[in-house]
């Protein structure tokens, strides 16, 4: 049962993605009028420890960010410090306030 991928499911009402009973969750807050999605907070209680539940959360964040052309703000340190280190490929998400690393809209 371990390796099947855990149901996330988005809470949009709590501003979160969370396990399906809810005791695991990452917390976002959107900014920029809503096309900023800023990852805040993952929770994963110590009796899910170990499982992968905090990267399938980051990554169910990831993928819905991507699907509504959102960029990522990684505030929560489990997201700068571990999910995006190991997972580069959605690093071309993450937001940026430097100009020189905006893409243009041109």
């Amino acid at each position: 049962m371990a390796t099947e991928k855990a149901k996330i499911v988005w809470n949009e009402g709590r501003h979160r993605f969370e396990t399906e009973d809810h005791e695991a969750f990452i917390e976002y807050k959107m900014k920029n009028n809503g096309r900023v999605m800023d990852l805040v907070r993952t929770y994963v209680p110590s009796s899910k420890a170990g499982l992968g539940l905090a990267s399938h959360l980051c990554v169910a964040a990831f993928e819905h960010a991507s699907s509504r052309s959102f960029s990522i703000v990684p505030t929560c340190s489990y997201v700068s410090e571990t999910f995006l280190p190991r997972n580069p490929s959605w690093k071309h998400l993450v937001h940026s306030e430097d100009p020189k690393f905006l893409k243009s809209s041109i």
